[in-house]
C-alpha cells in the first residue's frame, strides 16, 4: 500500500516505514505527526484519486531528526557595474519515518502517545539537573566575560560592528583586529554563518578595515 502526499509545495510517495525528508515541520525527534493532504492512494489494482485530496485519508509519521540541507551558493554578478553577491542558503528539512497510511477517518495508533508519555518523566529529571551545576559555577562565567574584555581591541571601530556584534565576535574568539585582517574566504564563510552575519563581513569589508586598523595600532 502506498499514497502520495503533499507537504511544502512538494509531492511525496510513500510507504509504511518509508523515510523521506520534506520541507521543515513543527516538531521534535520522537513526535507523531498526521499529513493530511494525500493525494492518492495505491493498494495493489486498486487507486484511489483525490480531487484533489482525499477525504479522511492521512499518513502518520514520526519525526526522526530536524537537520538542514546541503549548502547551496547564490551568485549575482552584473557586468560593467562592479556589482557581485554571493549567498549560502541550508534549507530546513525534517526527517520522517512513516509509520501508517490512515483511510476513512482513522486515528494512528496510540502506542506512539505512550511512549511520549513515558519519556516526560526523564526529560523533567534532566531539567532539574542544569539548575544545580548553574548555582555552583557563579564566579568562572562572570570573571570570563571580563577578561576578554579588558584584553581585546575596540572592535567597534569596524564599520557596521556595535557593541552587541561585538560581543558576539569575543564570545567566538575573535578579540583583535590582526585576527579579523588574517581571515580567508574559508574563515569569512564561517564566521559568517556561526555567529548570523548575514553576508555582514563581506558587505562591510571588515578585513580590509581590520587591516588599516592593525597597522595603525603597530604605528
Amino acid at each position: 500500500m502506498y499514497a502520495v502526499v503533499k507537504t511544502g509545495g512538494k509531492q511525496y510517495r510513500v510507504s509504511k516505514d518509508d523515510i523521506v525528508r520534506v520541507e521543515r515541520l513543527a516538531g521534535e525527534a520522537g513526535d507523531t505527526i498526521t499529513l493530511a493532504d494525500v493525494l492518492m492512494i495505491g493498494d495493489g489494482g486498486d487507486v484511489t484519486l483525490g480531487a484533489p485530496s482525499i477525504s479522511g485519508a492521512s499518513v502518520a509519521a514520526e519525526i526522526l531528526e530536524q537537520t538542514r540541507g546541503r549548502k547551496v551558493i547564490i551568485f549575482k554578478k552584473r557586468r560593467r557595474q562592479n556589482y557581485r553577491r554571493k549567498k549560502g542558503h541550508r534549507q530546513h528539512l525534517t526527517v520522517l519515518r512513516v509509520t501508517e497510511i490512515l483511510t476513512d477517518g482513522a486515528k494512528p495508533k496510540p502506542a506512539a502517545k505512550k511512549a511520549v508519555k513515558a519519556a516526560a518523566p526523564k526529560a523533567d529529571a534532566k531539567k532539574a539537573e542544569p539548575k544545580k551545576a548553574a548555582a555552583e559555577k557563579p564566579t568562572p562565567q562572570k570573571t570570563a566575560p571580563k577578561k576578554a574584555a579588558a584584553s581585546a581591541d575596540d572592535l567597534t571601530k569596524l564599520s557596521g560592528v556595535g557593541p552587541v556584534l561585538a560581543q558576539k565576535l569575543i564570545d567566538g574568539g575573535v578579540t583583535s583586529f590582526a585576527q579579523i585582517a588574517a581571515w580567508k574566504k574559508k574563515d569569512i564563510e564561517e564566521f559568517d554563518e556561526k555567529l548570523s552575519f548575514k553576508g555582514r563581513i563581506e558587505r562591510e569589508g571588515w578585513v580590509d578595515q581590520a587591516k588599516k586598523l592593525a597597522k595603525g595600532e603597530k604605528e
